[in-house]
């Protein structure tokens, strides 16, 4: 059966994506990415899939795969589908400011967009492909990891390995702009800044002191005054804590930072001047630390030629497929700038993510689930 008359639903998917959708799943609730990671293994195993899961570490939920055999053998070099099944909304969220909801064709919800609604049509357009009776060319495994919301830090590795291992990388996140796919991505690198003051009570003896959250003020605006969009290269403080009493000078203040460059170049720039914000200002201690980072994917000729082919599907299935490369980090940094050929923004289109308006559009879900299809029966 060709891949623009697969028999899909796109009311089925979405009630299915919803069901994932009502499992809140922020990365660092280890339960409820869990959760998740049992339905999807749920999934797959129902469509004959080899499960293999590895025990999650370092605070984090599991890792699961599901391996489909080629007709060379499942250890063959085949299709990697990557996917992260943490979100960055927190516990409580669906039952408040993002309760699912539906407006016309925008369905809302916390991580339908980022990335569940993806990650769940990758596995639709597998069920499609077997109910049509075809088999992919090459063996296919889906990867789920639980941490990509805060950069991967225990599932790096794994991620590698397995791309390395495998021909092509085809990554759910999102589309972009309209439906966008994602040829490559800027580099990504989080950075602490930690503060040290000098005790003293607060009430009585304020000036004896020195305080790690003023002196923490200053920096924050100085680091975000660093940005220069025109040049791509921007610096957001996302986080920060300090503080023990209201009545006890703060001796402690620490910020996470999120640096973005689109170029080796500007990466390097960024590095250097975090790196020189360490030092001392108005008798505090200022320390800097490296925290882990996205390396650039530039689009390289592997990939170049994985698009053509996905744009040739998505011509055939009725749609023109554009692309471009993106700040956002994801897992595709890493696959990418391995030099395998990596396709990401493969899932759903809407917008929204990471805020309380994230929807998806319920109309992108049949062709998008079309083009999956489509690269997995015929990459070779």
């Amino acid at each position: 059966m060709p891949v623009p008359t697969l028999v899909l639903d796109a009311e089925q998917m979405l009630a299915r994506i919803l069901s994932w959708v009502e499992v809140e799943s922020p990365t660092m609730h280890v339960a409820g990415v869990n959760r998740m990671m049992d339905l999807a293994a749920d999934e797959h195993a129902a469509l004959g899939a080899v499960i293999e899961r590895r025990q999650g570490r370092d605070g984090f939920g599991d890792i699961v795969l599901a391996r489909y055999p080629g007709p060379a053998g499942v250890n063959s070099p085949g299709v990697l589908v990557l996917s992260h099944l943490d979100t960055v909304q927190t516990l409580g969220t669906l039952a408040g400011r993002l309760p699912i909801r539906r407006d016309g064709d925008r369905v809302y919800g916390p991580g339908i967009y980022d990335m569940k609604g993806g990650a769940y049509i990758a596995i639709e357009a597998m069920r499609a492909l077997h109910s049509a009776g075809q088999s992919p060319r090459l063996p296919v495994t889906f990867m789920y990891v639980p941490d990509e919301e805060v950069g991967s830090p225990s599932s790096r590795a794994d991620i590698e390995a397995e791309a390395r291992a495998h021909r092509y990388v085809l990554v759910t996140e999102p589309a972009r702009d309209g439906g966008k796919i994602v040829s490559g991505r800027f580099a990504f690198q989080r950075f602490w800044v930690t503060t040290h003051g000098r005790p003293s009570h607060a009430g009585g003896r304020n000036r004896e002191g020195r305080s790690a959250i003023r002196v923490m003020a200053r920096i924050i605006e100085r680091i975000e005054q660093m940005s220069d969009f025109e040049r791509g290269m921007s610096f957001s403080v996302g986080t920060i804590e300090g503080g023990t009493f209201v009545n006890v000078m703060p001796i402690l203040c620490r910020a996470q930072v999120l640096t973005v460059a689109p170029t080796a170049e500007i990466y390097e720039e960024v590095g250097r001047r975090m790196m020189a914000l360490a030092g001392e200002e108005d008798g505090c201690r200022i320390e800097v630390e490296r925290g882990p980072f996205r390396p650039l994917w530039s689009p390289h000729a592997a990939t170049m030629g994985l698009l053509e082919q996905a744009q040739a599907l998505a011509a055939e299935i009725g749609f023109t497929l554009a692309h471009g490369q993106y700040g956002g980090g994801s897992d595709g940094n890493f696959t990418g700038a391995l030099g395998v050929a990596t396709l990401d923004g493969l899932g759903v289109d809407g917008a929204g993510g990471h805020t309380f308006e994230e929807h998806l559009l319920v109309s992108s879900l049949v062709p998008r689930c079309r083009l999956m299809a489509g690269l997995l029966s015929t990459l070779a």
